[in-house]
């Protein structure tokens, strides 16, 4: 029988007290109420009064009496012994291959630390999962091949090589591959590399992991948005994915990370049932315990409940059912809520007679119920983590909840089974290889058919054990998997195939504005709206927007493609007489998050990885201040990376001097310095909106047209374009434009006049465009000076030309040296260059050893300031004036005039004055 008792310590998460506001107008009834409970807890004890005051609770809150509720039960299983249901596997033959896979995965560890490799690994986080994973893997997780779609499953990273344990015995993987753990570039066997990486990496193993987790807090979160994608793609009808759920394996320690619980109320507004986390709580973060004066299971169950989730404990196994049952006046229980996890620590570190006198004896009555147990049967009172029973129990009652996300504290053992050298030691997570005594120990605890002598052999080396495909416990694990649909993890590739647009659909962007001045940003938002109307992929484009579509000018999206909520708009809006009304819908196109970076970003790998996760690709167009991008949300674009996202990420009111009005905070000099050290993205800075048209095209057709089987470059990119808040009239597309060169970074945009003066380069990307050009028109007007124009769409993009032909050289030295784009595109060009943006030097300078001309940049070095456009230029000496200065010193440098000249026009253009800066409009300069 399940026992509910107060703790004697009234301390804890329990959510209390009267308020004080609310007076007292019948004490005489206060009183009789009072005297009531004294006299049931008088003569029926506090058991049968904790279920009255829990009953009456449960009825005052159907009765809408404002009252507190519990955010933490008791320190004891959710579901009790006789709700449990009937366990429906063979249970004996599971325990058997999974202490064969809990042998596999330590040994995969313990050999990665042989002599001359070394490369490390973690024994202990998957010896303490392991029952989780198998649990599930066994009768919860669906694969790729079910009905309903398949589940979707967030593997812990450290507990990799339990995966690759299993894979060995379903017949995926080999003992080479095993070997080859961490060893993905030197593990060579028979001519072929099969290396495996460490954690789960999608993009170093494309047919194995789907989702990257092993940075910490970022599998939450993502959890998160992939629940509410896949509910998103439900309800705009794209996909029925009704019966797809998604499981999480999360740490205790893990969940001090702010990304791990930033999210929790998202998944409880918009009731994502399909969200599983299972957190594995083994008290022990890297180096010591999670809580160790308190309880980490008590303050989670606290705090998700308290967000909205439903809550279930799996605290002990069911050893602990029978003394349970006998705990009439609630001493056991009592013990367990006052027990800190610093101590339940120390007991698994000890022995079965410690645990009696040091648990147990801290109270005679419960000393007393376990004076009939061997100090061996205390020691097997094991926690519910390892218990097949307890977390199946706890696995359907969270796959048949709904109306909200789940989560499911289960208490287990860091290294659990490895034997007394790795259970619970403070140490553990860090250790990775086993001693002679500690193998034959773990053969013996689990029952491996090794003996003394394969193990003595090599000590460095134990076999890893199979019993062959034809055994009866690898035969039953095949058919489990056969039903659930297929193995897991399993990543695919296969999916719907898309007719992109033809060049109809940038017309809007190649024609320009006229006499209207528009940003780059508006621009971009006429060649999205184009595409959203398209018949083919309109509906696949998902635009991800932060708390800022406005700013953007994206309120137009709001009546027509409608903000997606999965409860719709059930209230009357305030503008829904105006034309631009903010309009909620359950089939809303938007993904409209709110002031939430990292969960926009998440919901971008969500959204570009559906090509994948559903077969059913889908555009994700995320749109934000380009300061709040890269860098502060920079895990998570990494792991998008990882996982292969595909899509369109969109810094708009980019650059150190655009959005002048908001200062320090806003102004981003550097967000294309640090994409450029994320591999799969490509990095733009367009100056134009036909430049934006085509680079947008180009990205689509990348991810979406080439042959899916033999693709001529990797599609599995992401394209980040910034865009200007600064208000231009947007020219025509030039009737004999070099697509090809803008596409690969840059590309002649004017020639200087024929004056027979020194000639000058001018490289500018963005907004500095317009400063190049103002630049060129103060050289040839005062100093006689022909400076060409070019339009850098991306530094980045020309850098890494240069250095995949550098490498190409240095692979081959003899062969003809391939010539980089910005070498072969200024290779008879005359003048020294000078390159210019809103961003950084640095940002300028990656190009500088592939420019064979003299080099030199101008750039915003610096915090931001906040004044007007012109006065921030000339503080940064990047405005036209500047430009033309740089380009004198330039010319003097290289011999070709005396410098004179540039010290006269730094005078004459008062260099040292911000007042006297001229370049920019005032327009639209604050957000």
């Amino acid at each position: 029988m399940r026992r509910n008792v107060v703790p004697t310590n009234p301390g804890g998460p329990i959510l209390n007290g009267l308020p004080s506001q609310i007076p007292d107008i019948d004490p005489e009834e206060t009183r009789e109420w009072l005297d009531s409970l004294d006299g049931l807890i008088a003569e029926a004890g506090p058991v049968r009064a904790r279920y009255i005051m829990l009953s009456l609770l449960d009825r005052a809150r159907k009765s809408n009496v404002g009252v507190p509720s519990l955010t933490a039960t008791d320190y004891i299983n959710s579901i009790s012994p006789e709700e449990e249901p009937w366990f429906p596997g063979d249970e004996e033959v599971e325990r058997t291959f999974r202490r064969w896979n809990r042998w596999n995965a330590a040994m995969l560890v313990h050999r990665s630390q042989r002599p001359g490799i070394e490369v490390g690994g973690h024994i202990s986080t998957y010896a303490s999962s392991a029952t989780l994973y198998e649990v599930g893997l066994n009768h919860f997780f669906r694969g790729k091949d079910h009905p309903g779609g398949g589940d979707h499953v967030f593997y812990q990273g450290h507990a990799s090589p339990g995966m690759y344990a299993r894979s060995f015995l379903e017949g995926r993987m080999s003992a080479d591959q095993l070997d080859g753990f961490r060893q993905q570039a030197s593990h060579i066997v028979d001519g072929k590399n099969l290396g495996i990486p460490s954690y789960p990496h999608p993009r170093q193993m494309q047919d194995f992991w789907e989702h990257p987790t092993v940075s910490m807090g970022i599998g939450p979160m993502n959890a998160i948005t992939q629940a509410q994608f896949d509910k998103y793609l439900h309800n705009r009808g794209i996909k029925d994915t009704s019966q797809q759920q998604t499981w999480a394996f999360l740490g205790d320690g893990e969940l001090d990370e702010p990304e791990s619980r930033g999210m929790l109320h998202v998944a409880a507004y918009e009731e994502l049932d399909n969200l599983n986390f299972v957190i594995n709580c083994n008290l022990q973060r890297l180096d010591g315990p999670v809580r160790g004066n308190g309880k980490i299971v008590q303050e989670l169950e606290s705090y998700f409940r308290g967000a909205g989730w439903n809550v279930i404990k799996v605290v002990w196994g069911r050893e602990w059912d029978a003394l349970l049952a006998k705990d009439r006046d609630g001493a056991l229980v009592n013990l367990m809520n006052q027990t800190p996890d610093g101590d339940y620590q120390t007991y698994k570190a000890e022995d079965g007679g410690f645990v009696r006198d040091n648990f147990f004896g801290r109270d005679p009555r419960t000393k007393a119920m376990v004076d009939d147990l061997t100090d061996e049967q205390i020691w097997n009172l094991k926690r519910g983590g390892h218990d097949y029973r307890k977390v199946y129990a706890a696995y359907r009652a969270a796959q048949a909840h709904t109306g909200q996300p789940t989560v499911i504290l289960v208490k287990t053992v860091k290294g659990y089974s490895l034997g007394p050298s790795f259970e619970a030691r403070n140490a553990t997570h860090q250790m990775k290889k086993m001693t002679i005594e500690d193998l034959k120990l773990a053969r013996d605890h689990f029952s491996v058919p090794i003996t003394d002598a394969q193990l003595e052999e090599n000590p460095k080396k134990p076999p890893y054990y199979h019993p062959g495909e034809d055994a009866p416990e690898i035969q039953y694990l095949q058919e489990r998997r056969r039903k659930l649909g297929g193995y897991s993890p399993e990543r695919r590739s296969k999916y719907t195939q898309i007719e992109l647009p033809g060049k109809k659909a940038y017309e809007a962007a190649r024609r320009g504005s006229g006499k209207q001045t528009i940003a780059t940003t508006m621009a971009f938002v006429r060649v999205l709206k184009d595409l959203m109307r398209d018949k083919e992929i309109g509906h696949r484009i998902v635009p991800i927007i932060p708390d800022e579509a406005r700013t953007f000018g994206m309120d137009s999206f709001f009546p027509t493609a409608k903000i997606y909520n999965p409860h719709g708009q059930n209230y009357i809006s305030v503008d829904r007489d105006l034309f631009l009304a903010y309009k909620e819908a359950t089939d809303g196109q938007l993904l409209h998050v709110g002031i939430n970076e990292a969960g926009a970003t998440s919901a971008l790998t969500a959204v570009g990885t559906s090509y994948a996760t559903h077969g059913e690709p889908m555009i994700p167009f995320y749109i934000f201040y380009s300061m709040f991008g890269f860098q502060r949300t920079g895990d998570f674009f990494w792991a998008a990376g990882d996982q292969m996202a595909r899509g369109f990420v969109l810094g708009a009111t980019a650059g150190r001097t655009t959005l002048t009005g908001e200062g320090l905070q806003h102004g981003d000099g550097h967000s294309h310095l640090l994409a450029s050290t994320y591999p799969a993205i490509l990095s733009y800075d367009p100056a134009y909106g036909y430049e934006i048209g085509h680079i947008v095209r180009a990205g689509l057709e990348r991810m979406y047209g080439q042959d899916e089987e033999n693709p001529a470059v990797d599609p599995n990119v992401m394209y980040y374009i910034t865009m200007y808040n600064e208000p231009m009239q947007q020219p025509k597309e030039p009737k004999d434009l070099d697509v090809d060169g803008l596409l690969k970074g840059m590309y002649k945009l004017a020639d200087g006049p024929d004056n027979g003066g020194p000639k000058v380069q001018l490289l500018a990307s963005g907004v500095a465009v317009a400063w190049a050009y103002e630049a060129q028109q103060l050289l040839a007007d005062d100093w006689g000076v022909s400076a060409d124009i070019w339009s850098v769409t991306s530094w980045s993009e020309l850098r890494r030309d240069g250095l995949a032909a550098d490498e190409q050289r240095l692979l081959d030295p003899s062969a003809e040296p391939r010539v980089p784009h910005v070498t072969s595109a200024l290779k008879d060009t005359a003048g020294p260059v000078v390159a210019a943006s809103d961003y950084m030097r640095a940002v300028q300078d990656q190009i500088r050893q592939y420019v064979p001309n003299h080099f030199s940049s101008v750039g915003a070095d610096g915090y931001a300031i906040s004044d007007t456009r012109p006065a921030a230029r000339r503080h940064f000496l990047i405005d036209g004036p500047s430009i033309a200065v740089q380009a004198l010193i330039s010319l003097a440098d290289s011999g070709e005039i005396d410098i004179s000249k540039a010290t006269e026009a730094a005078k004459k253009y008062e260099l040292d004055d911000p007042t006297a800066g001229t370049s920019g409009s005032l327009e639209g300069g604050a957000a």
